[in-house]
């Protein structure tokens, strides 16, 4: 390529008879080309500066050549600029709003339909229309909405957990999470259509969040961008969510890139696409749900100072309701855990149990049903027409909203803590103000408070709201910027930053951010320690911890990739090559002697063609040594087929995994069916194949840590 083009003047002209044209031609630099078709200018990369004579037919052939370069340039130029990796994350950003924006508002209008279907009330009053109705013409509706939602989310669960069933491959796996992403977003439709106590606004991050890992990989992202992208997916969620773009922005970081060591991109880059993702998104979600703020802010004023200590001690109020939440979750989540453990009840009933007792409390409190921000009007009297609660009324509320929620959570209903944890702050601060008001209006003689001015009870409502939002979900500087955006009055940020630091101090010590997707894990982790104990004949121990970890409770506060990467990683990487192989003729001893060489609690048994038939543990041939049959035969001829033929099902094997399979499949295949190893087989046809290795949790860990390690050198070093 030459380093400018020249510029070629023909003028058109007759000699002798013949056509022709002079030209002259003069360098130009490659950014500045201009072509005219009424002064019949040409370009060209080959010709020197000179004059001369050509035919028009050459010079037509010269006009060809050269627009076919220049065309080139113009794509090259066009590559360039989309190949450039901070232009490249700009556009992944923008993207990322549009498709986040387009999607919360479609998520949040099909609530809206479901739930105008459902209970066909009137909007603006919430569900304190139900309070106004007979109990003897309403029962039936309040109880079995919830109910019908929690069947048709138990369907929705149950198709959504068919698709963990083992994948091999790259794409089947990524179709696979797209599907399930999906589902989860219908069934918290239907949860929240139905008035189930959860919210929108974790789905809308999940959403966002979702969409920001597809673009990703349909961009090629790397470690360095895919943090990133996925904060920008977030703020994009909670922008469209409240409609509050700045809000938005402190979500992400809070909750994706500083709890995140992988994120290895510049400030700068970063901020930018947070924040272009966000606009987008608040943008799209004032043009389908309207431009009004998520919750009508009710009239409120600050006095004075003077009354920042009550603020104060709304905050630790705050914190303490925060810490029921979360406390009563936990404990529900473990005890319905348990019961699945235990298979006492089908994992297909909670759900519907969930909407039961929704129902069943909605009877006497209406008001937490799920009916977006118009409960939280109620509460704060900032509806027309709609009669404000007592402050007892309130406290009353707070609890069994508590308990409502953590069953809903518990039960395997989908949904969000943003909304409930606003209700339950709204609630709190409501009736704080309320019994501040009367304490100061009813203040003894011995005992003057009177001079305090104190600020109407819809301000101590507003500031519970955030106090609350930030106990339960980590996340102070969010909670903040969204009232203060929402109400856009200064007066309000410094009572909103007492109380919401006295609340996330009193939450900080016991509320931690874990993993998300960690009950599964630490599932996984009980199974296999379970079943370890028992091939070791030795007593288990328990071991709980005192802190709640935010991340299962509202996992869309957390960013966690883990499972992207389980699903990049194969069980060829992760199993174990070396493994005792017996035949049905081998005997226990020797059997026995194979585990204790390979340091193995199992060993597999194949046929005379080196076909895998089943699995033998060492604490089956404990248990089979002291039953009544053993007893019957010598140590000494003791043999594999003995205990099959006594124990048929010790030594069966209906699940194997292959080389090709994702670990995420053979961890779900593990915990799914109780067991603490997988025998890998190559071209497994049923559970038949020979075999290649074996894969446990333990391989599972090493494999994960170990590509995560170097996934982050990477980051880091690249």
């Amino acid at each position: 390529m030459m380093a400018g083009l020249r510029l070629l003047r023909f003028t058109n002209g007759l000699k002798n008879g013949n056509k022709w044209s002079s030209y002259e031609s003069c360098s130009w630099p490659r950014s500045r080309v201009f072509m005219s078709s009424s002064l019949s200018l040409s370009l060209s990369l080959s010709l020197s500066s000179k004059v001369g004579r050509i035919t028009a037919s050459e010079a037509s052939e010269v006009e060809v050549e050269v627009e076919v370069e220049v065309e080139d340039k113009n794509k090259e130029t066009l590559m360039s600029f989309f190949n450039s990796e901070d232009n490249s994350a700009l556009i992944s950003a923008s993207l990322v709003g549009i498709l986040t924006g387009f999607s919360v508002v479609l998520f949040n209008n099909l609530v809206h339909e479901l739930r105008d279907f459902f209970w066909d009330g009137i909007p603006y009053r919430g569900a304190s229309w139900l309070r106004e109705q007979p109990l003897e013409s309403s029962w039936q509706r309040i109880i079995f909405v919830p109910v019908f939602g929690g069947f048709l989310v138990s369907m929705l669960n149950a198709l959504r957990d068919s698709l963990d069933s083992p994948s091999r491959g790259v794409i089947v796996p990524k179709v696979k999470a797209v599907l399930q992403q999906f589902l989860k977003s219908l069934a918290a439709c239907v949860t929240l259509g139905t008035g189930n106590s959860l919210g929108p606004e974790g789905p809308s991050v999940e959403i966002g969040a979702s969409i920001a890992k597809g673009v990703g990989t349909l961009f090629g992202r790397d470690a360095k961008t895919r943090v990133p992208l996925v904060a920008a997916g977030s703020a994009a969620g909670i922008a469209s969510g409240f409609n509050a773009a700045v809000a938005g922005c402190f979500f992400a970081v809070e909750s994706v890139l500083w709890p995140s060591p992988d994120s290895a991109a510049s400030l700068t880059n970063t901020t930018s696409m947070v924040i272009l993702s966000a606009v987008i998104a608040s943008v799209l979600s004032e043009v389908g749900l309207g431009a009004e703020p998520a919750f009508k802010v009710p009239d409120y004023d600050f006095r004075s100072l003077t009354e920042l200590p009550l603020y104060l001690l709304l905050g630790i109020l705050c914190g303490v309701v925060s810490l029921g939440l979360t406390r009563c979750t936990t404990f529900m989540m473990n005890t319905v855990e348990d019961i699945q453990n235990e298979g006492l009840v089908p994992k297909a009933i909670f759900p519907i149990t969930g909407g039961l007792a929704v129902g069943l409390m909605a009877l006497a409190y209406p008001e937490i049903l799920y009916w977006g921000f118009q409960n939280v009007d109620i509460l704060l009297e900032s509806r027309p027409f709609v009669k404000g609660l007592s402050a007892d009324l309130l406290f009353q509320l707070v609890g069994i909203k508590i308990i409502a929620t953590s069953v809903c959570r518990a039960s395997g209903l989908v949904g969000g803590y943003y909304a409930p944890s606003l209700f339950i702050g709204a609630a709190t601060g409501m009736a704080y103000g309320k019994f501040i008001a009367f304490a100061v209006a009813q203040s003894h003689p011995t005992f003057q408070i009177s001079f305090l001015e104190v600020a109407s009870p819809q301000a101590y409502g507003l500031v519970g709201m955030a106090a609350t939002l930030a106990g339960v979900c980590q996340v102070p500087l969010t909670s903040v910027l969204l009232l203060f955006e929402l109400t856009q009055d200064y007066r309000i940020v410094i009572p909103l930053l007492g109380a919401v630091g006295m609340s996330s101090w009193i939450t900080s010590s016991t509320v931690k951010r874990g993993v998300a997707g960690g009950s599964k894990k630490s599932k996984a982790n009980a199974q296999t320690s379970k079943m370890y104990n028992q091939n070791a004949s030795s007593p288990r121990v328990t071991i709980t911890s005192s802190s709640d970890n935010i991340c299962e409770i509202e996992s869309s506060s957390c960013y966690d990739d883990s499972e992207e990467l389980e699903r990049n990683i194969f069980v060829s990487q992760a199993m174990r090559t070396s493994f005792a192989t017996v035949v049905r003729g081998t005997l226990l001893v020797d059997a026995v002697t194979l585990m204790l060489a390979e340091k193995q609690f199992y060993a597999l048994i194949v046929d005379e063609d080196n076909y895998l038939t089943g699995m033998l543990s060492l604490g089956d041939i404990l248990k089979f040594s002291k039953s009544e049959q053993a007893r019957k035969f010598k140590a000494e001829e003791l043999s594999v087929a003995e205990l099959c033929c006594l124990k048929t099902d010790k030594c069966g094997v209906t699940w194997t995994a292959s080389p090709d399979m994702d670990i995420r499949s053979a961890e779900t295949m593990m915990v799914r069916h109780g067991l603490s190893q997988l025998p890998v087989v190559d071209n497994p046809q049923g559970s038949r194949g020979r075999p290649v290795g074996v894969v446990d949790m333990d391989c599972i860990k090493l494999a994960f840590s170990a590509v995560a390690t170097k996934e982050n050198l990477k980051g880091k070093f690249s």
